[in-house]
């Protein structure tokens, strides 16, 4: 039985208290009585005045837990790096076969029942697949070995082949042998076999003949094919950014999508591409991929170099941002079509149009009229920064991309398209992948 009053409670209620009944032994914790146990589980409530029973609260906000749910914590643009992986050397090695089985088959009333060994089973392959869920190269491993078929067995039981392993790797990963291509993984689910597995060996049954009734002969299992394969990257958008560093290209896909890209006063504040999809009201979508910043001799490898002119291989019309503040742009649009026609032939050729960025300082309203001159390619003056005149980008954007997808029906192949399947990236940011 329950005290009736506990020291200290001052005005709490005891009568409805001591009509708990628990043992004061036996069923506790550590030796300590239930109703001790009870107190610390149980938080009693105050009576009103007038009186009244004793109720008690299962949910104390002294031990209750804050259930509250973590912001992930923003990644910077360089740790960003480290899960971003766009290239990889990778070895794979297809599983060797089973060996054959050597036996012979014998039970009572028939003892010399005849060879019975079974062949070995197959090697399993190493098979690339492309996943719509990843969305780099870093959990790609540099080497790979296959299953290994298992041993043929006696009563001509042959061996179990090796089961496939599946590399998933991102949509757009382009699969290079000695600096060839032999693969290019562009659809969800389409799979390319890296390395086959080896044959397995046979079994003394099969050299059984008229001449050699009783072979002891069995072969072993065939090693798997073995390649050394590079895996590239490129990033499948509609319309790509490319321009200078510090010309304003992530400021611009923050203002036309919900893209975040690192935005900062330095050069190179971008290291790796991102994309952003920019939504119209048909419930259209044209993904715009911001590639990091190029300089001269880019096609040399300097600077970011080639790893990120492959991101503009894959883009099917090109957006170029010229800061408008610095002497001479039309200098910049010049530079950015040599290094990537340099890079490959006929890449500059794609439909384009030149982003005049920076518009709200004075010195670039008064080089406006000077590169228009010079060049006789559409040039839309904006601000990305107070986002001045974005409509018209939106507008001629919604154009290149109608232009693409009848260009495409017109060949009588299907336009790539977004999806609204998101993918969540390691900065916790929602990011939509293309598929055909």
């Amino acid at each position: 039985m329950l005290p009736r009053a506990w020291p200290g409670l001052g005005d709490w209620a005891g009568p409805a208290v001591a009509s708990v009944m628990l043992p004061r032994c036996g069923a506790g914790l550590g030796g300590r009585p239930l109703w001790r146990l009870a107190l610390l589980f149980l938080s009693p409530v105050r009576l009103p005045a007038g009186g009244g029973q004793l109720s008690f609260s299962t949910t104390c906000a002294r031990w209750s837990k804050n259930r509250r749910l973590r912001q992930k914590r923003v990644i910077s643009e360089r740790k960003l790096t480290r899960y971003f992986v766009d290239h990889r050397k990778v070895r794979v090695v297809g599983g060797r076969g089973g060996e054959g089985g050597c036996s012979f088959y014998s039970e009572p009333r028939k003892i010399f029942g005849g060879p019975s060994g079974g062949n070995g089973g197959d090697g399993g392959h190493v098979i690339l697949k492309a996943d719509q869920q990843m969305k780099s190269l870093s959990s790609v491993l540099p080497f790979y070995q296959g299953f290994h078929g298992e041993r043929g067995g006696g009563k001509n039981c042959y061996g179990a082949n090796g089961a496939y392993m599946y590399i998933k790797v991102p949509l757009g990963t382009v699969v290079k042998e000695d600096g060839k291509v032999v693969a290019d993984l562009a659809q969800h689910g389409e799979e390319y076999v890296a390395a086959y597995g080896g044959a397995g060996g046979k079994g003394n049954r099969f050299f059984l003949s008229n001449e050699n009734r009783a072979p002891t002969l069995s072969t072993p299992g065939e090693p798997g094919q073995e390649r050394v394969l590079h895996l590239e990257l490129k990033t499948t958008a509609h319309g790509g950014l490319v321009g200078f560093p510090n010309a304003g290209k992530s400021s611009l896909l923050r203002a036309i999508s919900r893209a975040k890209p690192a935005v900062a006063a330095y050069p190179f504040t971008t290291l790796n591409p991102h994309v952003g999809i920019v939504h119209y009201q048909d419930y259209e979508q044209v993904a715009v991929a911001d590639i990091p910043g190029l300089i001269k001799g880019a096609h040399q490898n300097r600077g970011l170099g080639m790893a990120f002119l492959r991101h503009i291989e894959r883009c099917h019309f090109l957006l170029y941002v010229v800061d408008l503040s610095v002497s001479q742009p039309w200098i910049q649009l010049q530079d950015l079509k040599y290094e990537l026609e340099q890079y490959k032939k006929g890449l500059s050729e794609r439909p384009c149009v030149v982003i005049g960025n920076k518009i709200d300082l004075a010195q670039s309203r008064i080089n406006l009229p000077l590169l228009k001159e010079q060049i006789d390619i559409r040039v839309i003056a904006l601000s990305a920064l107070t986002g001045d005149n974005l409509e018209e980008l939106l507008l001629h954007l919604r154009e290149l991309y109608d232009a693409y997808v009848k260009t495409e029906q017109s060949r009588g192949q299907s336009p790539v398209k977004c999806f609204k399947v998101l993918h969540l990236n390691a900065c916790g940011e929602a990011r939509q992948y293309m598929t055909h």
